[in-house]
């Protein structure tokens, strides 16, 4: 699979790395491409990061028929417009999360998928990584009883990059990092929600810098969800049972999965790791991998409905904070 990157920043390093990984362990992947809107940007990034070549635009490398899946790593602003392009020029597509900013893009991006018959994967990376199906079966095998509670949190002191601040590349706290504690609850808990409640600090351009979420399920359950760009956390997940507890190390790449019995709190009866990772973003590569060959047109992992419930989710939070973007 030739897989072509849309935008050369930090995270589309990451995604180079990963492909490396996998070429080495015999994958059947090449880093083939790389668009940046600067052709000397471009040149100098597929230069640093071993591929093969080098667009000065998005349009040139989706004119290129050697292309099977391009991989978007720009802002979320971004993201329909880009998606889109790729559909009409009949590309694969694996998009970085955000998705979109809100429900009404993905459900442009993605009715014209279908309409299409093009793939598109949202690449919300716990969704498809070894760690959810671990957990899963921890809970299935009642471990900690029947589950009632969760709590997970992800924090980062980022307020210093621009993307963060500036609404018009719809920034803030939700989009970025919020989004992995709501996923974490929605993978758990599921989303047969009756109720969400938040409370938010907001920075003084109006987006959102610090949000708690209490969200409760028609079951009973409850999840309480902290998300901030203000300071760092310890980005924990933890999950109470009838009969214990579960901690997840890292909402986001766990590492280490902890159980507790409910009579002894300090020590853990039992840890279970995670496989070893390249950079945890394989899973998802190898996820478009495996539906190109078997010609799906989106991920079991992270299916299109459940994509677009996560922004219905997030819309919501939004219009509670009154927190709205200058191009919506």
């Amino acid at each position: 699979m030739r897989i072509a990157i849309l935008g050369a920043g930090a995270i589309a390093r990451t995604m180079c790395a990963t492909i490396r990984g996998m070429a080495a362990q015999g994958r059947p992947v090449e880093l083939h491409a790389v668009a940046s809107r600067d052709l000397e940007r471009a040149q100098a990034f597929a230069a640093q990061e071993d591929v093969h070549r080098a667009y000065g635009s998005y349009e040139a490398m989706l004119c290129d028929p050697a292309v099977d899946l391009v991989y978007i790593a720009t802002p979320h602003s971004h993201h329909a417009e880009q998606m889109k392009m790729c559909i009409l020029h009949g590309k694969a597509v694996l998009c970085e999360k955000m998705f979109t900013p809100n429900f009404a893009q993905a459900k442009e991006v993605l009715d014209l998928a279908r309409e299409k018959k093009v793939y598109v994967a949202d690449a919300l990376w716990p969704r498809y990584m070894p760690s959810r199906q671990i957990i899963n079966d921890l809970l299935a095998d009642d471990v900690i009883g029947q589950p009632s509670m969760l709590y997970s949190n992800l924090c980062y002191s980022i307020e210093h990059k621009p993307r963060i601040t500036d609404p018009a590349l719809a920034g803030g706290a939700l989009l970025d990092v919020g989004i992995y504690p709501l996923n974490f609850a929605s993978m758990v808990f599921g989303d047969d929600i009756v109720r969400i409640n938040s409370t938010v600090e907001l920075m003084d351009n109006g987006l959102d810098r610090t949000e708690t979420v209490t969200i409760k399920y028609r079951d009973g359950k409850m999840s309480q969800l902290m998300a901030s760009t203000a300071f760092n956390s310890d980005r924990r997940c933890v999950v109470y049972g009838t009969k214990g507890f579960m901690i997840v190390d890292n909402v986001n790449n766990p590492n280490r999965i902890e159980i507790y019995d409910r009579d002894e709190r300090r020590i853990p009866k039992r840890i279970v790791g995670v496989p070893p990772q390249i950079t945890g973003y394989e899973y998802e590569v190898d996820a478009c991998l495996r539906d190109l060959d078997e010609g799906n047109l989106e991920p079991r992992e992270m299916p299109h409905e459940q994509t677009l419930m996560m922004l219905r989710q997030t819309d919501a939070l939004r219009a509670m904070w009154r927190v709205k973007y200058p191009f919506e």
